[in-house]
């Protein structure tokens, strides 16, 4: 079990925006290789939230900075950021 964890939490206006962010970065669950760190995903309603665990803090510095990334560009190509 891994001994690092960090919850991100995306809030947005509505169930529908949180489900099409979410959906669109779903597929990179699992798919991004790491052997020290895990990552889920789920939608609380207007909430989507990333649970990045990790073996040390490295690893969860990353794999954060990695989920931060893949958030914000889903939330761009969605037209969901003002000024993009």
């Amino acid at each position: 079990m891994p001994a690092n964890e960090t919850v991100l939490e995306f809030e947005y206006d509505d169930d529908a925006t949180a489900t099409l962010v979410a959906e669109s970065v779903r597929p990179e669950v699992g798919e991004i290789a790491s052997d020290r760190s895990t990552t889920s995903l789920r939608c609380d309603g207007g909430t989507v939230v990333v649970t990045v665990a990790a073996d040390d803090r490295v690893a969860l510095r990353a794999g954060v900075n990695t989920w931060i990334r893949l958030v914000a560009v889903a939330e761009r190509t969605r037209g969901l950021v003002s000024g993009s």
